[in-house]
């Protein structure tokens, strides 16, 4: 196990462009600078607690219970939420600006959400600290289908070499997994789970029934199974084209659809998984980009406790 831990990390490292090569061109915020805080009160009936939750945009503070909406042109969006289940509010937050190494990063965090209110709602649910290019569409009244609850992605027609981000994993020694929904029974599994940050570009199209479809030009995707100090200026290698015949290829890397598709607003404003049906042309043109930094990997609500990721100074580089 450990020669191929090896192996891979051989093949990504050969496969990374230099960094001080890249011309470096920022995401938006992605400096991790100015963040809203949002104060909200959880329901009387689970100790009418009051709630921080933060979002990466210009900075703001907004007072009540109140759906967010990206605001001042930031494409981010985060796990953090605002939730009304049977008519109960609570808050979550796995997501927060730190001061770290000497600036402000977001901290993401997995972490389990309790809600209690005797004889209406019991739930725990593992929640991932995530960041992403996107919106989440609030109040979260349901964990059932969690990807139809955010759009994910943004447009984008460039093709950068390269994803380039300051970061440091803290893995907790546990090699298990907790799988909670809140509807189900808590599941412990085995195995500890992965920080991730990936970056895929994608050619959309809509046909006429509003279904919307999707080619994959470039995948940069990489998984943390342990902890890793703080590195300035990783770059994260963006391969176009068809690369499940190569070297570095692992299926965690492969097209999403099904019970893995993100979703998106069509023509007609509704909102639709997207279908990702092939590899396109390695000198395709994306339309969109998705990019998503995370505490966890794979399914939803499954993650270990703790398992903290730190990012800053997100970029493309070309």
């Amino acid at each position: 196990m450990k020669k191929h831990i090896l192996t891979a990390i051989a093949a990504m490292t050969l496969a990374a462009p230099c960094t001080q090569a890249l011309r470096l061109e920022p995401i938006k915020y992605g400096d991790m600078e100015n963040w809203v805080t949002r104060n909200i009160k959880e329901s009387s009936i689970i100790g009418g607690n009051p709630k921080v939750i933060y979002e990466i945009a210009p900075k703001q503070v907004v007072n009540g219970n109140k759906p967010y909406k990206n605001t001042g042109g930031s494409p981010w969006a985060t796990s953090n939420a605002y939730a009304k289940v049977c008519g109960v509010v609570k808050g979550s937050t796995t997501v927060s600006p730190e001061k770290h190494k000497g600036s402000t990063v977001a901290k993401c965090v997995a972490k389990m959400e309790n809600v209690k209110a005797l004889g209406i709602v019991n739930m725990d649910v593992m929640v991932a600290g995530s960041i992403f290019l996107g919106q989440v569409f609030e109040p979260i009244s349901s964990t059932k289908n969690a990807y139809s609850k955010m759009e994910m992605g943004m447009p984008y027609t460039k093709r950068p070499k390269a994803l380039v981000y300051d970061f440091e994993i803290v893995m907790p020694p546990e090699n298990t997994r907790v799988k909670s929904t809140g509807f189900s029974k808590k599941k412990t599994l085995q195995g500890r789970d992965n920080a991730e940050v990936y970056v895929l570009l994608q050619r959309r199209w809509e046909d006429k029934e509003g279904n919307i479809y999707a080619k994959r030009v470039g995948t940069g995707r990489e998984r943390y199974n342990r902890s890793v100090p703080w590195t300035k200026q990783h770059a994260l290698p963006i391969h176009y084209g068809d690369i499940t015949k190569q070297p570095y290829y692992k299926s965690w890397m492969g097209l999403l659809d099904g019970e893995k598709a993100y979703y998106a607003r069509n023509s007609k404003g509704k909102l639709v998984p997207v279908h990702e049906v092939g590899w396109d042309d390695a000198n395709a043109t994306p339309t969109h980009v998705l990019m998503m930094a995370s505490s966890s990997c794979g399914e939803a609500f499954v993650g270990t406790e703790g398992l903290t990721l730190y990012i800053d100074n997100i970029n493309f580089g070309f």
